[in-house]
């Protein structure tokens, strides 16, 4: 098995140490997470390793012929080649191998008959044997499926590298890495620049790997499916931990809450021994024990809580009333030139929706976001406001909003009320401003910094819808666990677009999910999306892998059909129970208003009438769609059944 070790890494930048006696192993089975605080050095370590940065001191020694695979967090561009030719490159691992072909069969078309040619066949034999176990003749067909899993088109593979776009590149880098198939991968934020559907495919070819994976990721959903330990950056120091990220979590509060209790009693004597030494400071007896207690303090090293693992919390401000009916979009279109984005798209958003609009890039889920908020009214259609409604809109671009002549906490404060005031620190701490941050100028801040900022600046303000295009881009996994605990409590309505599948599954109460087909909403059941998207974006290698899966037994694969059957039958009964709840409320409703219809105070009164007559229609049109949902339902229902 091809190993890596890594001893006793150390790196300073002036008087900081970033890597202080740093070791770990890794191995072709090895599976994990690099995590730590931002700045903590995560990126720097996979540098170091990779050899990019020269470290003070180290020692790596490794199985002979293993090969490391490393991919940057950015700042990778490919220029002339076609997107083909590029990727194709990942192969040039062989050159020698081929090299050494053709000169054997040079050697073999010149010899003359009465030469020995076994030891050159043979040679030529084993050659063959690594072309072929190495993947090389199938190169076409693992380019192809590679390239499409991670979005690209067909149509793409023609183009030259440099017509794709900084997110678009990064995709072309992923996917040379996972061609040149190395014995271990080094990704840096492989998710960053990935939809959902390219994330989930990604996640199911690491599985599929036979190769070590050591992964720095913000993304906890892809963790926990693809690590099985963690190696923790804190202090400069690195830690190990068994089991998936939230495994990790788990472990890392319960010894956060023991260092919590130590950090009590080392601030107890710390201020018992403030107390001894400003009691006898000046008393010449006591000298020598003021001295020695003096120097206890110096060396007492306080515990710290690392900043990734830091309890936020952010609260937003109460929101408005609204009517129950907050967006209603009728018959929808939009068109860029002859391409086609939205063709009669119609739905409804109530009071306390929390929709996520997903798909793969270039769908028009920003644009969709963008008409809904009356920053894009180039549309046919109508898009109708409910009662009252006020609108927080955060856009990717919505830090060039920002006033490049405030500081953090003075751009904050022009969107906050007065009695947010006292709680701008702490707010501005969730979102990662911490300490002397908050009085940056805000024209010295990163793009990452720049759109954390935007981000709470929207929600500071108080609305009663929030349309957010990608909230979680800059955020840590802390941060993020912040933000959705806080829009959890949040009491208005939310329509968000995100790839994040974590925090699509511990928001959303519907699913719009944006496709080359027709839009879909998945109601409420984001298990069933991922289902869904699990099929479409499996990954299978062509090795016994895919002949042991064909030769499932019968068996196996007819409790597999089975149990999803179980499910969807399952699943159909709840919603017509539930559909049967509503027609039951529905009824009384009516019946409530056929009552006030024979009051004579109300037929006789035109408005009066007309307005419960309209309401009623209303509910009876409800209850006509409903009753229409339950019967396809209970055919489908009955298919099954049978």
């Amino acid at each position: 098995m091809g190993t890596l070790q890594v001893q006793d890494i150390n790196l300073a930048f002036s008087d900081r140490d970033i890597l202080l006696n740093v070791s770990f192993n890794l191995n072709e089975n090895s599976r994990c997470a690099l995590t730590g605080g931002n700045g903590s050095g995560k990126s720097t370590l996979l540098k170091v390793i990779n050899g990019d940065i020269i470290a003070d001191n180290i020692s790596i020694s490794k199985t002979k012929g293993l090969r490391i695979s490393y991919l940057p967090q950015s700042d990778i561009v490919f220029e002339n080649d076609t997107l083909y030719k590029e990727a194709e490159k990942s192969y040039q691992r062989f050159n020698y191998l081929l090299e050494n072909k053709r000169k054997l069969e040079d050697k073999l078309s010149t010899c003359d008959e009465n030469e020995n040619i076994e030891p050159t066949l043979f040679t030529l034999h084993e050659i063959q044997e690594q072309l072929l176990n190495g993947g090389y003749f199938d190169r076409k067909i693992t380019i192809e499926k590679i390239l499409l899993g991670l979005g690209f088109k067909t149509e793409d593979f023609d183009r030259t590298c440099n017509q794709f776009s900084g997110g678009w590149q990064m995709r072309i880098a992923l996917a040379k890495v996972l061609l040149e198939h190395p014995d271990i991968m080094l990704l840096d934020e492989p998710t960053n620049y990935l939809d959902i559907e390219a994330r989930i495919w990604l996640k199911n070819y690491l599985r599929a790997y036979k190769g070590g994976l050591m992964l720095v990721s913000h993304d906890q959903g892809f963790l926990d499916e693809t690590i099985n330990e963690v190696f923790e950056l804190f202090n400069a120091k690195l830690t190990h931990y068994s089991g998936n990220y939230s495994s990790y979590l788990i472990q890392r509060e319960a010894e956060i809450k023991q260092r919590e209790k130590l950090l009590e009693k080392q601030l107890e004597q710390i201020e018992k021994t403030e107390q001894f030494i400003e009691k006898f400071r000046y008393k010449a007896s006591k000298a020598k024990q003021v001295q020695s207690r003096i120097k206890q303090i110096e060396k007492i090293d306080l515990i710290e809580v690392p900043s990734h693992l830091e309890k936020l919390h952010f609260q937003f401000p109460k929101a408005p009333h609204s009517g129950n009916e907050v967006l209603k979009i009728k018959n929808l279109c939009k068109n860029y030139g002859e391409l086609n984005i939205f063709n009669n798209l119609n739905f409804l958003v109530s009071k306390n929706d929390r929709i996520a609009v997903t798909g793969r890039n270039g769908e028009g889920k920003s644009t969709l976001l963008r008409m809904l908020c009356s920053r894009d009214k180039d549309y046919s259609g109508e898009i109708i406001e409910g009662a009252n409604v006020q609108i927080g809109y955060f856009a990717q671009d919505t830090e060039k909003t920002l006033n490049p002549n405030n500081n953090v906490i003075e751009e904050l404060e022009t969107v906050s009320n007065t009695d947010q005031l006292p709680l701008l620190r702490n707010s501005l701490g969730a979102f990662l401003f911490k300490g002397d941050d908050v009085f940056k100028s805000i024209s010295v801040l990163s793009g990452g910094e720049r759109s954390r900022l935007a981000l709470l600046k929207i929600l500071m303000h108080p609305v009663n819808l929030l349309i957010l295009d990608e909230p979680t881009n800059h955020l840590d996994i802390n941060a993020k666990e912040m933000l959705i605990e806080a829009l959890k409590q949040y009491d208005g309505t939310m329509i968000f677009v995100s790839h994040d599948t974590y925090f699509i599954e511990h928001l959303a109460t519907r699913i719009l999910y944006l496709s080359e087909e027709a839009p879909t909403f998945f109601e409420g059941d984001y298990s069933y999306f991922k289902l869904k998207l699990e099929e479409k974006e499996k990954y299978q290698e062509n090795d016994e892998s895919i002949i042991e899966e064909k030769n499932i037994s019968k068996g196996a694969l007819d409790y597999k059909i089975q149990r999803e059957k179980n499910n969807k039958i399952n699943k159909l009964i709840k919603l017509n129970e539930k559909l049967l709840e509503e027609n039951e409320k529905l009824i009384k409703k009516i019946a409530l208003l056929e009552d006030k219809m024979s009051k004579v105070e109300i037929y006789s009164d035109a408005d009066k009438i007309n307005k419960v007559i309209s309401e009623k229609n209303e509910l009876l049109k409800k209850q006509e769609e409903n009753e229409e949902l339950w019967l396809l339902n209970e055919e489908e229902l009955q298919q099954l059944q049978e």
